[in-house]
């Protein structure tokens, strides 16, 4: 597992702290997959109701809360596939 992906996990079961109801995946391009479920955030590559995808870049700045996903989405920065409310409730839940 690379260190971009490690650190991605640590970070969302942090901010994940009071859980999260549904599953997500989110692609970081290059570097590998991650699960979000009620359960926090691990490395995997599993089926999921919705799959967010973006660049390492994109996605620490998302974390780091230095950009909203929203803006991220809207700006072409960041792809979702599947169930947009499932989306908008990670985007909160990151917030």
């Amino acid at each position: 597992m690379s260190n971009v992906i490690e650190g991605a996990v640590a970070a969302l079961n942090e901010k994940l702290e009071d859980g999260f109801d549904g599953s997500a995946k989110f692609v970081i391009e290059d570097e590998g997959a991650i699960m979000v479920d009620g359960d926090g955030a691990r490395a995997a590559d599993e089926e999921a109701d919705v799959t967010l995808t973006a660049s390492r870049d994109t996605f620490e700045a998302m974390i780091s809360g230095e950009m909203d996903p929203t803006s991220a989405f809207m700006s072409g920065q960041l792809s979702i596939d599947g169930d947009m409310g499932t989306a908008m409730k990670l985007g909160s839940a990151l917030s």
